[in-house]
């Protein structure tokens, strides 16, 4: 058998699926981030994945994005399009230690700088603990983030999942 990997781009994917041998597919979650994203507000964070607290949201990342930040570390990998993230650590903490997932932000914190990344996709990003942080996209298109479920975090499970 052979097999090819094709790369799907918020503009051009299609629904997955799966082959169930010897179960019920009801027990299984199967969404596609890209159809998500398109079907999702800028900067939306949707959850396609989701292990007990900790989550991964597929985003639609287009224009500028509020300032973030979070008392523990996440991730941005970028799935499709380019995105930019500025840094600032902030003079005081933004985000007590004992809440869980993303913090939107008022606006832009006081703090000093701490640079930007550039990144397409496949790569990643870290959005460090205790930092605040701001994408703006270069290019429309799909990222996804690690995080912990929390106030940000929008769940549309019946929207998003394949029926079978």
């Amino acid at each position: 058998m052979s097999y090819q990997t094709v790369f799907g781009s918020m503009g051009n994917f299609e629904k997955g699926g799966v082959q169930v041998i010897d179960a019920n597919p009801k027990h299984y979650v199967f969404s596609n981030v890209f159809e998500v994203a398109a079907k999702s507000k800028p900067y939306e964070k949707v959850v396609v994945a989701k292990n007990l607290k900790y989550v991964l949201e597929a985003s639609r990342i287009e224009g500028v994005s509020p300032w973030f930040a979070a008392s523990h570390d996440e991730s941005a990998l970028v799935m499709d399009g380019e995105v930019e993230v500025r840094f600032i650590k902030p003079d005081q903490p933004l985000v007590p230690e004992e809440k869980e997932g993303t913090v939107k932000l008022a606006g832009e914190p006081k703090g000093k700088s701490m640079g930007w990344v550039k990144a397409s996709r496949g790569h990643m990003a870290l959005l460090p603990k205790g930092s605040a942080y701001q994408f703006k996209a270069i290019k429309t298109g799909v990222m996804l983030v690690q995080s912990i479920a929390g106030e940000c975090t929008v769940e549309k499970w019946a929207d998003i999942c394949q029926k079978a």
